[in-house]
């Protein structure tokens, strides 16, 4: 499996953990919700389907029609296929939650882990954020030293995308240490109690997440930090 297709059902899996959808509702979630999967077709994301409903981690559901509408009115039209999250779905979906390895850091992953924070624990958001910033803070030193020594033979346009890669990564990091700090604050106020916990995996726990103070959040997809 490819990380693209990889992240692809994770996505999927999350996604429909929320609620059954069927395919074109699916398919505008990815697109709108999760900025990595704009471009995506639905000939992508048909195969994805099929192979999470042959794992048994879906099933396909008729859409029914409206209640009390007569049976001729769907006479030549197709039904829509509804996909639900099976019980062992749910189980592997859990268990992608808890991976928090290097794919989880990577740009084309991490916005999407991000995404999912609220059904995430709170260790695992800690180790995925952590393990960014550090990819991040590795990238940027790279950065710095690529420019100290190519300076002098770059004109100021090239100098100045250089230059506005190193701010977009800059800025991502500055971001990071903010949620990082945030988490730790909110973990360090009380030890949770299980039963409060397992209602806030229900509800979506937002842990640390900081109050933004003005501007906007960098986009953990965005290309700049590519």
């Amino acid at each position: 499996m490819s990380r693209r297709s990889g992240i692809l059902e994770f996505a999927v899996l999350g996604l429909l953990r929320e609620s059954p959808m069927h395919g074109y509702e699916l398919r505008k979630r990815l697109n709108t919700s999760l900025g990595v999967f704009r471009a995506f077709s639905y000939g992508t994301l048909y195969p994805c389907l099929k192979s999470l409903v042959a794992n048994g981690w879906l099933i396909e559901e008729t859409g029914g029609a409206p209640e009390g509408a007569p049976a001729a009115a769907l006479t030549g039209r197709r039904a829509k296929i509804v996909y639900r999250l099976t019980a062992s779905g749910k189980e592997h979906f859990e268990e992608l939650l808890a991976h928090s390895g290097p794919d989880a850091w990577e740009d084309e992953h991490f916005g999407v882990r991000f995404a999912f924070f609220g059904q995430t624990s709170r260790d695992v958001r800690m180790r995925v954020l952590e393990g960014r910033r550090s990819r991040l803070e590795e990238r940027l030193e790279k950065m710095r030293t690529s420019l100290a020594r190519t300076r002098e033979r770059l004109d100021d346009y090239t100098l100045e995308l250089q230059r506005h890669g190193m701010e977009s990564v800059e800025r991502e990091v500055r971001w990071l240490n903010e949620l990082i700090e945030s988490e730790r604050a909110g973990r360090d106020q009380r030890a949770p109690d299980p039963a409060e916990q397992g209602e806030k995996d229900q509800s979506g726990d937002t842990g640390g997440l900081p109050r933004h103070r003005g501007g906007s959040r960098p986009d953990p997809s965005d290309d700049t930090t590519t």
